[in-house]
């Protein structure tokens, strides 16, 4: 029996196997772009030196946040005026730190903003040293980004192997059948 006669060809498993492949590979790229995108979504978009009043655009959706980047460990107070409503600064929950570029951010303060406006933002400190503040937007929300990258690792290259599989099973097992189909005619 002539292996050429056999149907479906085994071609068929090399390309699937090459789709799974493919799709391992966009899943792989997919997330690290997730997780890169997220960070610098809530990396500071505005950045301040100490004592200087930044005026800032912030939305309570976006839950804006404080930052602080320095290389010591710094007493600071900042204040927040202006807008549509008076907004508050209050402590952020534990410590939330973020590198975008060669700096690395910790978040300091959340701000609870009562609506979108502009609002005038001042920091200062006690201490002489090389201080930058910034608003950006709280860790918190990257868990979208984050789980959406996840959900793209787990779940594109699990449909391309998962596919990879079924078209392995059938293809041998059709082609069984049609070995078995030539053997009793021929």
């Amino acid at each position: 029996m002539d292996p050429k006669e056999l149907r479906p060809r085994l071609r068929w498993i090399a390309v699937a196997w090459g789709v799974a492949v493919a799709c391992v590979v966009a899943g792989v790229v997919l997330f690290v772009t997730g997780i890169v995108n997220t960070v610098e979504d809530i990396a500071p978009s505005t950045t301040f030196a100490a004592g200087e009043t930044v005026t800032v655009s912030l939305d309570p959706d976006d839950r804006p946040s404080v930052y602080v980047s320095t290389d010591a460990r710094v007493n600071y107070r900042c204040e927040i005026s202006g807008g549509p409503g008076q907004a508050r600064l209050v402590n952020a929950p534990g410590s939330q730190t973020v590198t975008a570029g060669s700096r690395t951010w910790e978040q300091i303060l959340l701000v609870n903003a009562p609506a979108a406006g502009e609002y005038q933002l001042t920091c200062v400190i006690q201490e002489q040293g090389d201080v930058l503040f910034g608003v950006g937007r709280d860790a918190l929300s990257a868990a979208g980004g984050i789980v959406g990258g996840l959900a793209a690792l787990l779940l594109i290259p699990g449909v391309g192997v998962l596919g990879a599989i079924i078209v392995t099973v059938v293809v041998l097992m059709r082609r069984s059948g049609h070995r078995k189909r030539l053997a009793t005619a021929g």
